[in-house]
């Protein structure tokens, strides 16, 4: 689930040659995952398979997904990788599925999206929305005014704008709802931030009904620093035996 820049435009020493090394790992989850869910509800398969893909990558040449988004699935705050372990299945499943299909543009993404077997896409999706690895953390301190308004409009929104919260679509403390609305809680500053961006420009558009990109447009860039700041903030929600938050 990725189509990001960075949220600043300069690089850390190094942190140019990581990223390239990154940009197959990052279609490696995507393409292990969208696919899946051609067919409507996945049959998901052995989770140590999902682990062996994430872990090594494929015979056919797909890298390992954890060069980009950690060993398990932690993600890497430090760049556009986001964290995926408790990402809602069926979720990862269909932001797969548009990065295949065209509907969530990425260079990175599309052509591992495309190559992997459907049995490959389906075990990586089981395996990540399984994991709960510690949060990884960020790389540079997170301004406290920024976290407490990003809480105010994440859980309260800013009616004289017509701006709802974010909680009403991803839960309290952005733990998640459903297969639709993933969790926030956990994710990094510079993902969140790249993911808002994206909405506003219209890079990304493969929201329901259009939810995300209403919301996005009502944000200044100070919101979306501190609604970023504040879900950055917080721990990773706890992900259960079933790989989906409080069985939302």
């Amino acid at each position: 689930m990725t189509l990001t820049t960075s949220s600043n435009g300069a690089a850390a020493p190094g942190r140019g040659s990581r990223i390239a090394n990154c940009l197959g790992a990052i279609t490696c989850l995507a393409g292990a995952l969208a696919v899946a869910s051609v067919s409507g509800q996945p049959a998901f398969a052995a989770e140590s398979d999902g682990a062996a893909i994430a872990a090594n990558g494929t015979d056919a040449g797909a890298p390992a997904c954890a060069s980009c988004h950690g060993e398990h699935g932690e993600g890497q705050p430090e760049g556009p990788f986001p964290r995926l372990a408790g990402i809602n299945a069926h979720y990862l499943v269909q932001q797969l599925q548009d990065f295949a299909s065209g509907k969530r543009a990425s260079d990175l993404m599309g052509p591992i999206a495309m190559a992997l077997s459907d049995s490959q896409m389906n075990a990586v999706a089981t395996y990540y929305a399984k994991q709960s690895p510690p949060k990884a953390a960020e790389p540079d301190p997170i301004d406290e005014a920024a976290i407490t308004a990003g809480e105010t409009l994440a859980e309260r929104g800013d009616w004289t704008r017509g701006l709802p919260g974010c909680a009403q679509c991803h839960g309290p403390g952005g733990v998640g709802v459903g297969s639709s609305f993933p969790k926030l809680a956990g994710q990094s500053m510079e993902y969140i931030t790249g993911q808002l961006k994206a909405w506003q420009d219209k890079q990304r558009a493969n929201d329901p009904l259009g939810l995300m990109a209403n919301v996005a447009f009502k944000l200044s860039d100070k919101d979306v620093t501190a609604v970023a700041s504040y879900y950055a903030s917080l721990p990773a929600a706890e992900t259960t035996t079933s790989g989906e938050n409080g069985g939302k």
